[in-house]
């Protein structure tokens, strides 16, 4: 029976969640770049979300959520079937839960959209624009969905499947959403090659404070709207989420503060994510003060990992997409099987299978898309900057 406060609730989690997106994440990445390929991020996240809302109606959401046509024996399912394509077999009498399928569908799209912008932060300053989109297109379907289905579509890693009765416990994401696009973004980063100006510094910080703000508001929806009903569970979702976003902000700026001497802007709102990514999975099972640890190492255990693959590593992950959101994904993933909420061995098994295929269908499809469009913008139009090489207009005047 549909429940109409249940609907209501899920309808604001949904606009929060696209929130996040746009403009979000836009003004985040947007600061964090130079001056010339603000609006080149803008346009990425746009365009991104009006293609995977399209692919996700036509295809994805069967992927991820249709009925299997073959299952594993006792193992579950691949991938979802083909009874949803085009949301045809949807009716206003179908439900999920006790709210409508269709607000389901929706709510879900809001994921696919950001974990697929997400990656954009990998790539940014230096990839041709046809290039991210016909990636994009192809690994929301080849990697997102299937994974989305494996985990919350009945899939081989949810109960009763590879791992038996108790499958892995991934409340909103940290497997589905951040891991997979914080792998993807270090595959890419990696295949791309650097920038050729990594001294350039982020140029508006306000952008990346306002879009951090904007993330941390629209969490609310991603992880308490996973509950999908409107009681107690969300609200204590809302609370850890909170609470884990705090702890991440103010150990990541401590920890700067005693290692160079002040602690930046730029480095408290990137605690921010961190905590933010690392309850993602862990918002439904936790208590508030275990979501206080868990912000409070994935500030630390972020840091030190943006400072490795930038440094010793030496891999342009412009934005730090894998370090922030992928290693905040898995740890908080791991996490649940730490503090005894679920099996340690899904947790794990869970991870290293999404990871191994996210690496592996990433390569692919990036070699794949390569073939049709390159993959990265030439010296010249990076030094122009991409506002103009490749969209024709600028953000803010000819003398900037």
């Amino acid at each position: 029976m549909i429940s109409a406060a249940d609907t209501t609730f899920v309808i604001i989690a949904t606009a929060l969640v696209l929130f996040m997106t746009l403009p979000g994440l836009a003004m985040f990445y947007g600061g964090l770049v130079r001056s010339r390929n603000v609006l080149s991020i803008f346009m990425h996240c746009f365009a991104l979300t009006c293609i995977i809302s399209l692919l996700w109606f036509g295809i994805g959401y069967s992927i991820a959520f249709g009925s299997a046509p073959v299952n594993l024996g006792s193992f579950g399912s691949l991938l979802g079937g083909f009874d949803k394509l085009f949301v045809l077999n949807i009716t206003p009498e179908s439900v999920s839960g006790t709210i409508p399928e269709l607000l389901f569908f929706v709510f879900q799209m809001t994921f696919a959209i950001i974990a697929v912008a997400v990656i954009v932060g990998a790539y940014v300053e230096r990839v041709q624009f046809g290039f991210v989109l016909i990636f994009s297109s192809l690994w929301m379907l080849l990697c997102y969905a299937p994974a989305a289905h494996w985990i919350w579509g009945g899939g081989i890693l949810s109960d009763n499947g590879i791992f038996g009765e108790t499958g892995v416990k991934d409340f909103a994401g940290g497997i589905v959403v951040h891991e997979t696009a914080g792998i993807a973004a270090i595959v890419v980063a990696i295949m791309l090659g650097k920038r050729k100006f990594l001294t350039a510094i982020p140029h508006n910080p306000g952008y990346t404070i306002i879009g951090a703000a904007m993330l941390w508001v629209g969490w609310y929806g991603f992880n308490g709207g996973s509950q999908l009903v409107a009681d107690y569970g969300a609200v204590k979702a809302v609370v850890v989420t909170h609470l884990s976003a705090a702890a991440g902000s103010l150990s990541w700026s401590l920890w700067e503060k005693i290692r160079i001497g002040k602690a930046s802007p730029i480095g408290l709102v990137t605690g921010t994510i961190a905590g933010l990514a690392a309850i993602t999975p862990a918002s439904g099972f936790v208590n508030p003060i275990q979501a206080i640890a868990i912000g409070a190492v994935s500030g630390l255990l972020c840091n030190y990992a943006v400072r490795l693959i930038r440094g010793k590593m030496q891999v342009d992950d412009s934005l730090d997409v894998f370090a922030v959101h992928g290693l905040g994904g898995i740890f908080g993933t791991v996490m649940i099987g730490v503090f005894g909420l679920g099996s340690l061995l899904a947790q794990v098994g869970s991870v290293v299978i999404v990871g191994v295929y996210t690496v592996i269908i990433t390569i692919a499809i990036v070699k794949l898309t390569s073939l049709i469009t390159p993959m990265r913008v030439d010296d010249e139009d990076e030094l122009r900057g991409l506002d103009i090489a490749s969209h024709g207009e600028r953000a803010y005047g000819p003398d900037q």
